[in-house]
């Protein structure tokens, strides 16, 4: 499979995840602020990927994909955030950050790949 078609998939699934993860922020732990945080973000960073499959150009292809790059980024701070204040536990902290860092190796490969093809 594709790395492209790759992340999609890996997006979409977390994306589900975080939502999961939100809604149990919210309604078991009584978080609104760092939850909406996470969510937004999370949820983000699928958008973006799913954005440049209508690129309009190779670069703009790259640009889609660094926006999503950087909403991963912001994803593994509020996960930290919200591992580090104890309300997420380190099992599944360990689990949604290791999706997380998937999505930023996975983003980064295709960045570059792209950008060798285009010089």
């Amino acid at each position: 499979m594709r790395d492209d078609n790759t992340i999609q998939i890996i997006c979409k699934a977390f994306a589900l995840r975080v939502i999961k993860l939100y809604q149990y922020l919210k309604d078991e732990k009584k978080e609104y602020i760092l939850s909406k945080q996470v969510l937004r973000s999370g949820t983000s960073i699928g958008a973006n990927a799913r954005e440049s499959v209508n690129a309009q150009s190779p670069m703009d292809f790259v640009n889609k994909l660094n926006i999503a790059l950087k909403e991963a980024n912001e994803t593994q701070y509020w996960l930290e955030l919200l591992h580090e204040s104890d309300y997420i536990s380190d099992v599944e902290f360990d689990s949604i950050y290791a999706d997380c860092n998937r999505i930023v190796a996975t983003l980064i490969k295709i960045i570059k790949t792209k950008k060798e093809n285009l010089n």
